[in-house]
């Protein structure tokens, strides 16, 4: 065990700690539980986070970082910016695959909505999803799968509600998967704004 703290880097503890969160929530994490998880000693965590805290800020910070990262991820699968999207909101979502880690997840939310520390990172995160949802919104009328016209400063917050508000009603009617949620949702609200071939025929009478 003495020769493994060095061996695990940052990023896998603040990997561990987003599943033990998934399993318990944030109130009921120890550094213990993060520590068996990743084969280190609790005393390794406290060296490099200081405490619960610190490890939680840790993982707050880092997670303004995974929008870019993913956006980079799914543009490389996916020819079409719509494609890309949908696969964006759903894998931003991949860690609250069940109503009970969509709980405990949202347990985070709670302390990142009342603790101004967790509040500044949270923002960022949130900004950053919107800028990678806009993005590729303002790639998808380049491409022709939006309208010309379309708002996408505007659609873009709605489609950040639109995940928001599906996580929340799907973690209650349990109807289906995340995915499949998500999914209708935001083609919900792209359906109006795509491009519509106008059927051929005389002119309209004046």
């Amino acid at each position: 065990m003495a020769g493994r703290p060095r061996g695990v880097d940052d990023a896998a503890i603040l990997r561990a700690a987003t599943e033990v969160i998934g399993r318990v929530g944030p109130a009921k994490l120890t550094l213990a539980t993060v520590a068996d998880e990743v084969g280190l000693v609790p005393g390794t965590l406290i060296q490099r986070f200081g405490s619960k805290r610190g490890l939680l800020l840790a993982l707050a910070a880092r997670s303004a970082h995974l929008p870019e990262t993913l956006h980079e991820r799914v543009r490389e699968r996916h020819d079409s910016p719509l494609g890309a999207l949908l696969a964006f909101a759903v894998e931003s979502m991949s860690d609250v695959a069940t109503p009970q880690s969509y709980a405990n997840h949202l347990a985070f939310l709670c302390m990142d909505l009342t603790d101004p520390e967790f509040h500044e990172h949270a923002l960022a995160v949130h900004r950053a999803q919107g800028r990678v949802i806009g993005t590729l919104l303002d790639e998808a009328v380049s491409a022709g799968e939006l309208a010309t016209l379309t708002d996408t400063a505007g659609v873009a917050g709605s489609i950040q509600t639109a995940i928001a508000g599906a996580g929340l009603t799907w973690a209650l009617d349990r109807r289906g998967t995340l995915a499949e949620r998500l999914e209708r949702e935001i083609r919900t609200v792209l359906a109006p704004l795509r491009p519509t071939t106008p059927a051929a025929g005389p002119p309209a009478p004046a």
